[in-house]
């Protein structure tokens, strides 16, 4: 039987989430701070993170990417407007 996976604090706009510590992706992000996200949206958003894993501590997430989880990673979320 496999452990529990452990969870990481991540930070969304502001919002402290307690996610699995391995990925998360773009989709994912946005649903923690847009709820209602939908799979085909209207709206796109733009996401970017800080404090990630070591080689890569920085950056930007996009639709269909994913990113590895780190205690205290920071994400933001805003709209872009286009899709």
């Amino acid at each position: 039987m496999k452990p529990d996976k452990k969870l990481v604090t991540i930070i969304v706009e502001g919002a402290p989430h307690e996610w699995p510590k391995d990925e998360i992706t773009y989709a994912e992000v946005v649903k923690l701070e847009v709820p209602g996200y939908p799979q085909t949206p209207p709206i796109a958003y733009a996401v970017k993170y800080t404090r990630g894993q070591g080689n890569k501590p920085e950056g930007t997430l996009t639709p269909g990417g994913s990113v590895k989880t780190k205690e205290g990673m920071v994400f933001s979320v805003s709209e872009t407007g286009q899709s």
